[in-house]
């Protein structure tokens, strides 16, 4: 398996931290990712701001190829889609990956290894011992391939029947 070193000095692609010029192509890149899961500029802007650290972006010499935005969040909650939050609660107590997203160019190329790795590290580093997010569009077993299982949450049903029929609450211990 390679380590975060080698992924980079085989490729002109690297992960970086988004700033708001990214913005505009972290929309269209999602709107490919998740056409059925809408999240416009103002919400990706919005994860900026409550969260630079979170949020990241693949960048290389065409542009940007992917994007990873995480926060903390509350256990067994997901925020609404396409919403503002004001503020990182109080009493987050996992650190939640809200998105991450490749274009068709680059999946299935191993960038998701490298963003999972900056995720944990911003888990420890924060004190966060749980990493959650919703998989959508058939991505569970994807997000088993990197540690996330399943939870059953009676509390977020009628939530994850709003991203579908496939959506389903995972978590990943740090």
């Amino acid at each position: 398996m390679p380590d975060r070193l080698t992924i980079a000095a085989n490729s002109a692609l690297g992960w970086r931290p988004m700033v708001p010029a990214d913005l505009d192509r972290v929309a269209e890149i999602a709107a490919i990712g998740f056409p059925d899961h809408f999240e416009g500029r103002t919400c990706f802007e919005n994860r900026l701001g409550l969260n630079p650290a979170g949020c990241l972006v693949l960048a290389g010499p065409q542009g940007l190829e992917g994007y990873l935005v995480a926060y903390p969040w509350r256990a067994d909650a997901a925020p609404a889609l396409n919403t503002l939050i004001e503020a990182i609660p109080g009493d987050a107590s996992v650190l939640y990956l809200h998105d991450l997203a490749l274009t068709p160019a680059v999946r299935g190329q191993g960038w998701s290894r490298p963003a999972m790795w900056t995720v944990l590290d911003l888990a420890r580093a924060g004190g966060w011992s749980t990493v959650a997010l919703v998989a959508v569009n058939d991505a569970a077993d994807f997000w088993r391939g990197h540690g996330f299982e399943v939870r059953e949450t009676p509390e977020l049903a009628e939530k994850l029947a709003g991203y579908g029929s496939d959506a389903r609450y995972m978590t990943r211990r740090v």
